[in-house]
């Protein structure tokens, strides 16, 4: 289990998240909705160790995530697939994958096997293995930025805004993906902006405003909340 506890985050004097408590079960899948700036990316930020929180807590499992390294948190099994995706455009995509499985680097078969299941899912990659990943389309860089992410063999996936900048039907696929992900075990926790589509795959979510959570709640309830839906659904 990922439990966030009375999280809070400083960026000097601003504070980007104020008492932040939430969890995510073994195998759901749990939804972070919010606009940009509401405080999502900072939340992943946190978990992985990109930045440090003033107070509160961190665990995974019996774990305390809290003042790792951030190579330690993914060799426990969190990994971070960041917004903007973050690719090295000029190197292949095979070596952008790669890389995501670095912290495994002494276990040479299994990244290979990990490399595999990784084309398996998206077919497209093992055909452009060889290209530029910035010579790829937008979805096709977020397959990779996914991609990388499985290459670290996480328990628990932190998907940051993964539908960004993308055509619906490319959204759709995606979000395809990220569903067969979470139903062959990975716990993901998604930071969306697009809530009908991310809440059609998810167990539960929660809205995030300045950095604060104003609402929890299973699909259903937030599906069927009018002022989420006015918000972040529209209709």
């Amino acid at each position: 289990m990922l439990r966030l506890e009375g999280v809070s985050l400083n960026y000097g004097s601003f504070r980007a998240l104020d008492g932040i408590s939430l969890h995510a079960e073994p195998g759901e899948l749990v939804v972070l909705l919010g606009a940009n700036g509401a405080g999502k990316s900072s939340i992943f930020l946190t978990i992985s160790g990109l930045t440090h929180a003033s107070a509160g807590s961190i665990r995974f499992g019996d774990r305390e995530l809290k003042g790792m390294r951030p190579s330690q948190i993914v060799a426990s099994g969190v990994v971070h697939c960041p917004e903007g995706r973050k690719l090295f455009p000029g190197m292949t995509v095979r070596k952008n994958l790669l890389l995501g499985g670095y912290v495994h680097r002494r276990d040479r078969k299994g990244v290979e096997r990990t490399l595999d299941e990784v084309y398996e899912l998206f077919p497209i990659l093992h055909e452009k293995r060889d290209d530029p990943a910035g010579s790829l389309s937008g979805g096709q860089q977020q397959m990779v930025a996914i991609g990388r992410a499985l290459m670290g063999r996480p328990k628990a996936l932190l998907l940051d805004e993964p539908s960004l900048g993308l055509a619906p039907l490319v959204v759709k696929q995606v979000f395809d993906v990220i569903g067969r992900i979470n139903k062959a075990g990975t716990t993901v926790l998604l930071a969306e902006q697009n809530a009908y589509a991310a809440l059609q795959i998810a167990n539960r979510a929660y809205v995030i405003e300045s950095g604060h959570i104003v609402l929890e709640g299973d699909r259903e309830s937030l599906l069927n909340n009018e002022a989420v839906r006015k918000a972040y659904i529209g209709g």
